[in-house]
């Protein structure tokens, strides 16, 4: 099993990032070990002092494949789920500044806490206006929708297959919307789809 995330994904948090939209998806990849085992907690880790929350969509796939064409891609995942792509700033952006990856910042243990129960596409009623937020200690502090998104769902699968095997329980996390920020010790993180609450945790 593997993540494959997608960076810059709506144009607003591109232009918040002072990144450049991009023409084609962004695609870098987290490790099994990114995901959170079940009931452990979180925990801020010791190698950051700017650790940043992004709230990401994700999609589960439910059958293997290659070289997926667009418009078939709707085939291979029937679940959508809610997740954060926890990010090291301060190490991303000396990694950037050198001209380094991003695995440090990005694809360290428990990188990527999701919600352990995924909504059936067959229960959503357009994949292409889903809303989800996040709430920081009660506040909203992200909002986006799939209708926002550069690259829609069926374009990531297809575009992700030209370069990956996907396979059976592979996640994809499909981009973050603006509002990006900071979390600290003690913060209380609850992610919604519509108004289902979907993950919650506290910063250990």
């Amino acid at each position: 099993m593997k993540i494959i995330c997608i960076g810059r994904n709506y144009i607003d948090h591109a232009k918040e990032m002072n990144s450049p939209v991009p023409t084609s998806p962004v695609i870098f990849m987290k490790p099994e070990t990114a995901l959170i085992p079940k009931n452990h907690p979180f925990h801020y880790p010791l190698f950051t002092k700017d650790l940043h929350y992004e709230t990401e969509l994700v999609v589960r796939i439910n059958k293997n494949g290659k070289h997926i064409e667009e418009r078939f891609a709707h085939k291979y995942y029937s679940e959508i789920g809610i997740g954060i792509d926890f990010t090291a700033r301060d190490i991303q952006s000396d990694l950037k500044e050198k001209g380094l990856p991003w695995e440090k910042a990005k694809a360290w243990d428990h990188s990527a806490p999701i919600a352990e129960k995924f909504i059936k596409v067959k229960d959503i009623e357009d994949l292409n206006n889903i809303s989800f937020t996040l709430l920081k200690n009660g506040e909203k502090v992200q909002e986006g929708n799939s209708k926002d998104m550069i690259f829609s769902i069926d374009h990531l699968i297809a575009e992700i297959s030209k370069y990956f095997m996907l396979k059976i329980g592979d996640l994809i996390f499909t981009g973050t919307p603006a509002g990006v920020g900071s979390v600290k010790i003690g913060d209380h993180l609850e992610a919604y789809i519509e108004d289902l609450s979907m993950l919650q945790f506290k910063i250990n």
